[in-house]
């Protein structure tokens, strides 16, 4: 096949616009909303600005700027402004290149260009001109979106300078997409990739999709699931993956697809694939080659092996850098990264799963290829509602590491929950690993500031679906929109992220985003209150995840059992990780472990994670464990209850159509809120023998019933 050349798909631009201004409420438009400008000051200033724009250059992504202002103007002035673009540097918003800027203009920035990187941008306002340069394409793209944030937001920048760089090169989205468009762990829909269609049909939402991921920063997709399916690699679907490649260039996305370790023997029949064959090794080397000829910004592979039944390279007696290093190698002269995952466990119930990653990743540091990336979950467990930071985190100063949350709320309510994943993501990245002492914290080690690494990247499992609003819950537009942020800068704000979001996607009224920025910031700790209070973990019903399981045992692994985690009894409840137990605490650095490994000290958000406690053990609090446990799930319902309440004072100020489906979601929330208390507390008391603290709502049920619950096609599994 002849190599597939970007082609600007402007070609769309009548569909494009009427498309993505179509109903400005259904949420189709998440963050790029454009809202009109109401207020008369503000509207006459911005319409000066928008109303004379240069555009200096002539590349897709150029093409794509204008296109940009000429939307954005269309919302902020419901047609009653048309951007007269200029090709010199004359407009009163002037978007160049450093390099072809007017040397005047290049004069007056020389204090602030040389703090511009590869990536980044600056913004520069000086008397009636606007100013924003960048050393790359990609970087002017940028840019301008940072620029229409501070528009739609409303903030004046009469004398405004800001330098802007991504603090990790790589910033992911990770796509379980499959290829007849389920999505594992997807409520959101279908997958918007429609193999079926493509190449020759283009949906309008690929566009949309790229757009709304240059808009925070997002810089790399893998479209298809990690339990991969080998058809991807075969020309039918290289051909296909290369035109959405084709729609992504031009926004800066590099496409990466997941390799299943065994296609050389599923597509071409070899006898193995053992990672140290010569005629595999040929094989791969191939294969990228003819990946390249298909998509020469292929961006690489995403990879999941030796792990829930994926092959991998502990079929062959070879560690996890032999299977890595066997299709980095293979990617090398085309400059692509693997992502090798480090979610992996045995074959066999392990006697404690957190473990097995860094028993298995540590004694290869260093062994890996140099464009080679491990990719580790931020816990050491499976996308809890709370868990400690991986270990690895700071244990491997030679191997790149890179983060993977997951935006996606497989284990946090699904679709219908209201949960600010950005405070979950800020406790993670804020952790102290200690590995080279005070404020070794994670987020320098995934920037690379902390054992200098060579690549750094993020990714995140998305959260997207076919449904018109992306996401599912309107309000899990915003995890999305703050994982852009975050991954651009681990250290943001995420408190200005949530008022950022709030304004650009619902509106800019004051006493509106004071009540849902507050409802954002409170709502994770609720959710962890009424689903896995104290350290409590992995207690959701089998296989769908969705709902309270505390009773699930047995079956194929014990280690995909509730009772495996708890572990309660009538002595107590709880897993013991200390030197008397599983000893997982060794695997973090001496300061971690005396923050965690006292169970009268350690906080109470990770006790039962680590300890091992007695029903009656009175705790700081006064409580005892039994009636501490009682009254964070009680805690938990009473949050989502004033969640909801909140939520309701909110009516009027925003659109009716969004407005009531969150209200719905709410409502859905607070049951299921009930749900989870009633399930839960029932069970454990069986072990416990002990009555509720009157402080607590009797269940509605009893035990029998929630146990006997059952719900048929569950989505995302």
């Amino acid at each position: 096949m002849p190599v597939r050349l970007a082609k600007p798909l402007f070609g769309f631009i009548l569909v494009f616009l009427c498309g993505f201004v179509a109903s400005a409420n259904d949420g189709y438009k998440l963050w790029l909303q454009y809202a009109r400008i109401e207020r008369h000051e503000d509207a006459h200033f911005y319409q000066s600005l928008l109303s004379d724009i240069s555009v200096i250059g002539h590349s897709p992504t150029h093409e794509a700027i204008r296109r940009e202002f000429q939307l954005a103007a269309e919302g902020f002035f419901r047609g009653s402004v048309s951007p007269r673009f200029h090709a010199d540097a004359s407009g009163k918003v002037c978007i160049g290149k450093v390099e072809d800027l007017p040397d005047s203009l290049q004069e007056a920035l020389a204090a602030q260009l040389p703090e511009i990187g590869d990536q980044g941008y600056l913004i520069f306002s000086k008397d009636t001109q606007v100013i924003v340069t960048a050393k790359s394409d990609i970087g002017l793209l940028y840019g301008s979106f940072a620029l229409l944030k501070t528009i739609q937001v409303r903030e004046r920048f009469d004398e405004l300078v800001i330098v802007e760089n991504p603090k990790i090169q790589t910033r992911m989205l990770n796509h379980w997409d499959n290829l007849n468009r389920t999505v594992e762990r997807g409520y959101a829909g279908f997958s918007i990739w429609n193999w079926h269609r493509l190449p020759h049909h283009i949906d309008q939402q690929y566009i949309d999709y790229a757009r709304a991921n240059a808009s925070i920063g997002i810089n790399a997709t893998s479209i298809t699931n990690v339990n991969a399916n080998a058809l991807v690699l075969t020309p039918i679907y290289l051909e296909k993956a290369a035109a959405i490649a084709d729609v992504l260039r031009p926004y800066g996305i590099k496409l990466y697809l997941t390799a299943r370790f065994s296609a050389p023997m599923e597509l071409d029949k070899l006898p193995t694939a053992d990672p140290l064959d010569a005629a595999v090794r040929a094989w791969w080397a191939a294969k990228a080659k003819e990946i390249y000829r298909y998509i020469p910004d292929f961006g690489g592979f995403v990879v999941k092996a030796d792990s829930e039944g994926q092959p991998g390279p502990h079929n062959y007696g070879r560690t996890q850098a032999d299977g890595a290093n066997l299709l980095a190698e293979a990617l090398k002269p085309y400059g692509g990264l693997v992502m090798w995952r480090a979610f992996v466990y045995s074959e066999n119930t392990p006697t404690d799963r957190t473990k097995q990653a860094y028993d298995e990743f540590k004694p290869l540091d260093g062994k890996f290829l140099d464009n080679v990336i491990v990719q580790v979950k931020n816990g050491p467990l499976d996308f809890q509602p709370r868990e400690p930071f991986h270990p690895l985190f700071g244990a491997m100063p030679n191997t790149p590491l890179m983060m993977e949350f997951q935006i996606t709320k497989e284990y946090l309510g699904q679709d219908t929950h209201w949960v600010n994943l950005a405070s979950l993501w800020k406790e993670v990245l804020q952790a102290d690993t200690y590995a080279k002492g005070l404020g070794s914290t994670v987020s320098k080690v995934l920037d690379g500031s902390l054992h200098d690494y060579n690549h750094t990247a993020i990714t995140g499992v998305a959260n997207i679906g076919t449904d018109r609003n992306w996401t599912g819950h309107p309000m899990a537009q915003a995890d999305w929109y703050s994982y852009g942020r975050m991954a651009w800068d681990p250290t943001a704000d995420t408190e200005k992220i949530a008022e950022d979001w709030l304004k650009m996607t619902f509106a800019t009224d004051p006493a509106f985003v004071s009540t849902a920025k507050n409802i954002m910031l409170k709502s994770y700790p609720i959710v962890v209150d009424y689903m896995t209070p104290l350290g409590l973990h992995h207690i959701m019903a089998r296989s769908h995840h969705w709902g309270p399981g505390p009773w699930v045992t047995g079956g194929r692994r014990d280690d995909w059992t509730a009772t495996y985690y708890h572990r309660a009894s009538q002595e107590g409840i709880g897993f013991d990780r200390t030197a008397s137990g599983s000893n997982a605490l060794e695997q973090y650095f001496p300061e971690v472990r005396r923050q965690w490994e006292d169970p009268e000290k350690i906080s109470l958000d990770y006790l039962l994670w680590f300890h091992r406690i007695a029903w009656d053990k009175k705790l700081r609090t006064g409580n005892t464990l039994w009636e501490e446990m009682a009254l964070r799930y009680q805690r938990g319902v009473e949050g989502a209850r004033w969640m909801q309440s909140e939520w309701s004072t909110l009516d009027g100020k925003v659109d009716e159509e969004r407005f009531s489906q969150v209200a719905s979601f709410l409502k859905i929330q607070v049951s299921e809120a009930e749900w989870w208390r009633d399930a839960c507390l029932l069970y454990f008391q069986q072990f416990a023998q002990q009555p509720l603290p009157t402080a607590v709502e009797r269940p509605k049920e009893d035990l029998a019933y929630y146990m006997g619950f059952k719900r048929f096609f569950v989505p995302g599994i």
